[in-house]
């Protein structure tokens, strides 16, 4: 089995949010969670500062935490498929990742970003510059 670009996306996309309902994350939270059967989590706008309500910041954060990797994985089968066609990662995807990655190591220094995303976001863009002078 050949590890692509997007099974390295799809394996992301499953570890967080396994880790998040984890008690070494927001275990605490999808407790919570399951007790409301998963509906209704949150107030939604209701909660806003702005709107003079009182966030709920825990579960905010667990909601963002475990959503970031389920949204990581229709990335990485799409980004697999592009792959599995013999075709390129667009390059506009890569850098677009990587700034995202980037604003996630700036803003979370010591985190997954860093230790798994930002290498593997480096990666592809290596590997895309390395096709691109093969190419030429």
């Amino acid at each position: 089995m050949r590890i692509t670009n997007g099974k390295i996306l799809v394996f992301f996309g499953i570890i967080h949010p396994l880790l998040g309902i984890s008690p070494f994350a927001f275990g605490k939270q999808f407790s919570g969670f399951a007790n409301t059967y998963f509906f209704k989590i949150s107030d939604g706008l209701s909660e806003f500062p702005l709107l003079n309500g009182r966030m709920n910041y825990e579960n905010f954060a667990a909601f963002w935490f475990f959503y970031f990797g389920i949204l990581l994985i229709p990335i990485g089968i799409l980004v697999g498929y592009v792959e599995k066609e013999d075709k390129r990662i667009p390059k506009s995807f890569i850098w677009a990742y990587l700034v995202v990655v980037l604003i996630g190591v700036y803003m979370i220094p010591f985190s997954g970003m860093t230790v798994f995303m930002l290498p593997h976001a480096l990666y592809m863009l290596f590997q895309e510059n390395r096709r691109t002078k093969i190419s030429q």
